[in-house]
């Protein structure tokens, strides 16, 4: 006899019934955010579920339902990545990340998330004001930006943000931008569950809630793909813009609390 889904979400999430439906509509609603952007899963679905749900025990399962958001993803999107810059980022992610944890490791929780939502913060602000960096297609540009990355991934879990704040500044056509986001978080995630088995994090509980969760969070990725095919590039820029100040405000808000 098959268990009912809410059952083994109770078993890995220790969750009641209306907990458990909070969980699978925010995951459908982050997933919705994925599917159009490009970004964003982790931070809205930290945000929102750390509330019922411990972060050492969610974030595992968010881990893997972001690898699953962009192995579903990346088929249609592959061919407009940008390897060249892909790789830059990734290189600087790649020496700047350790710095990050370090820090995380040593501030006060509180002061690490309010250094991060202003980071987010100015990064919205750089967007709203249309800031333009050249980008001649250099190293600079990306390897730096990596580096920036890197260290708010170590720190947060919000690395993306700061790389589509660079890429939006330099007028890259959207669908490269969202392209290149989720193979860049596909890599990084990778790494980062790697890193969270290594210290005992991931466990059946973790893969029977990734199991429940991967269903609401495919929808959600084939709705916000759907929004995707119709948009402007105002109108991403826009949207990007509203997640930034979203995740950078709710994060003083919870700093403050």
């Amino acid at each position: 006899m098959r268990a009912r889904p809410d059952r083994v979400m109770s078993m890995a999430l220790d969750l009641g019934p209306p907990a458990l439906a909070y969980v699978v509509a925010a995951v459908l609603l982050a997933g919705i955010v994925r599917g159009y952007s490009g970004f964003g899963f982790s931070a809205l679905v930290m945000l929102s579920v750390s509330l019922v749900v411990a972060p050492a025990r969610l974030l595992p399962v968010v881990l893997l339902l972001e690898i699953a958001a962009s192995a579903y993803m990346i088929p249609a999107v592959v061919q407009a990545v940008d390897w060249r810059r892909l790789g830059l980022l990734l290189a600087g992610i790649a020496v700047s990340t350790p710095v990050g944890v370090h820090l995380l490791a040593r501030l006060p929780e509180d002061a690490a998330r309010v250094m991060v939502s202003a980071l987010v913060l100015a990064a919205g602000g750089a967007i709203a004001a249309g800031l333009s960096v050249p980008d001649r297609g250099g190293r600079l540009l990306p390897v730096s930006t990596g580096l920036l990355a890197g260290g708010a991934n170590g720190v947060a879990g919000v690395g993306g943000l700061v790389v589509v704040a660079m890429f939006l500044s330099t007028g890259a056509a959207v669908a490269t931008t969202r392209a290149t986001l989720v193979a860049l978080l596909f890599a990084t995630d990778v790494v980062a569950i790697g890193a969270a088995g290594w210290q005992g994090l991931v466990g059946w509980p973790t893969l029977l809630a990734f199991g429940v969760l991967v269903l609401p969070l495919f929808a959600g990725i084939a709705i916000g793909g759907r929004l995707f095919l119709g948009t402007t590039p105002d109108r991403f820029r826009r949207f990007v813009l509203g997640i930034l100040l979203l995740l950078a405000l709710a994060g003083i808000v919870r700093a403050a609390l």
